[in-house]
């Protein structure tokens, strides 16, 4: 039996660039009230089976909130149809339906009113309600005066103790200390075991795992994928992270222009102004014999990338030029956390590479491949050097680079060593 139907949804919303703020305004200007057209949901097809638990998830602006409010009657489709069967309860915004000036015990009354409850029914369940919001003494207090968690503790206490056939949530459970969130999720666990349809949207990967039957993702007002928590959020997670390395990539472009332009205007100076002295990178040293003009990182594809998924291939390129001769360079590198907690480092001589010589004006490329990035989720920095055999620095770039790691599973700390768990009967 289906509790949540929607048909064909389409939703379009007008941004005006002005608004005529008086009747007048509004006939001498109103050639003048202009407005973009942006479209939230575009065509959205989806059922939702009785006692199913489901989650949307997607960016920010992606349509899922919007979506949302449809399921309320908050909002109307310009398009298409939605049928709901059974008692509806939703949690979208804090505070929602309370008035600043009454009690925690008074907007109990009227917010459960509104959901449908009678007066019978909400004294039948005010010291539940009360009891789980923990707000104690405090409910005879006017709402004005609460904190935005105790908003939500007392909303979310009355949206769930009215026992609606359908729940709907929007990112509320964001708000509060861990011990109530945890309880919030046991909460909404025993109401699914009960039989109750939850539709929940949340930034919270982890909680849209362990909740949820199926997970919705949304993006730009369409549906991209419909299935399993575990494989959507996978796919969710690998898009992310390929957004993330185009706005990387972009920054990066954006920094290298504004360096060259400012290059620029500092050549075009005069020499006799300049100070010499003002030229220094307190991240970089060396001799410059050997210099390390750029570096690159790359995909299995030596495509540029900066946000990567944990375990995927690594690839870095050294592009250097000979100053001066040099016998047995090496190069290394080495890895950082964000705060300078040093992951990894290794060079041309501990993994018995051996460079014999480079000559003077000779230029190329060293290659360091990583087949599998076993890094957890984080930002990290990279430093990259070429020395001689007494560690006499050529050029040293010290944490100059940056790259982020994202993972598709829930292990903590800087490194991922994928361990295999065994289970024997009797003593080892």
């Amino acid at each position: 039996m289906e509790a949540v139907t929607v048909e064909g949804v389409t939703k379009t919303f007008r941004i005006y660039k002005e608004r005529a703020s008086t009747l007048k305004e509004r006939l001498i200007r109103k050639d003048r009230n202009r407005f973009d057209s942006f479209l939230a949901l575009d065509n959205v097809s989806l059922t939702i089976k009785k006692g199913s638990t489901v989650g949307l998830m997607g960016r920010n602006g992606s349509g899922k909130s919007t979506l949302l409010k449809l399921l309320t009657g908050i909002l109307y489709p310009d398009q298409g149809t939605i049928r709901m069967k059974g008692k509806v309860s939703s949690l979208l915004e804090l505070g929602a339906g309370f008035h600043p000036d009454f009690t925690g015990r008074e907007n109990i009354y009227m917010n459960a009113s509104i959901l449908g409850l009678s007066k019978r029914e909400i004294n039948r369940k005010l010291n539940d309600i009360i009891l789980f919001s923990e707000l104690g003494k405090y409910i005879e207090n006017p709402v004005k005066n609460y904190s935005s968690g105790m908003y939500m503790r007392l909303a979310f206490s009355i949206a769930i103790m009215v026992e609606p056939d359908i729940l709907l949530i929007d990112e509320v459970l964001a708000v509060g200390d861990a011990a109530f969130q945890q309880k919030c999720m046991d909460q909404l666990i025993k109401l699914k075991r009960n039989g109750t349809t939850i539709v929940f949207v949340s930034h919270d990967l982890g909680a849209m795992e362990k909740l949820c039957d199926r997970v919705v993702w949304i993006s730009k007002g369409k549906i991209v994928e419909d299935g399993s928590p575990r494989k959507t959020i996978d796919k969710y997670l690998s898009f992310l992270a390929e957004e993330e390395n185009k706005r990387l990539i972009s920054e990066q472009d954006t920094d290298n222009s504004s360096k060259e332009h400012e290059r620029d205007a500092v050549e075009e100076e005069s020499v006799i102004s300049r100070d010499p002295s003002t030229d220094v990178d307190e991240n970089r040293w060396g001799n410059k014999n050997v210099e390390i003009y750029e570096v690159e990182l790359l995909d299995k594809q030596f495509k540029s990338k900066l946000s990567y998924l944990s375990n995927e291939p690594l690839n870095i390129i050294l592009k250097y030029r000979v100053n001066v001769a040099v016998q047995k360079p090496i190069f290394g590198i080495g890895i950082f956390t964000i705060d300078h907690i040093n992951c990894y480092g290794t060079n041309t001589h501990i993994d018995q590479y051996y460079i014999e010589e480079l000559k003077e004006n000779e230029t190329g490329n060293i290659e360091i491949q990583i087949p599998s990035l076993h890094l957890g989720t984080g930002t990290y920095l990279l430093s990259v050097a070429v020395h001689d055999e007494n560690g006499h620095q050529f050029d040293y770039h010290d944490k100059k680079y940056s790259f982020k790691v994202s993972s598709l599973s829930n292990e903590t700390g800087i490194i991922k060593l994928n361990p295999k768990w065994l289970q024997r009967s009797g003593e080892f």
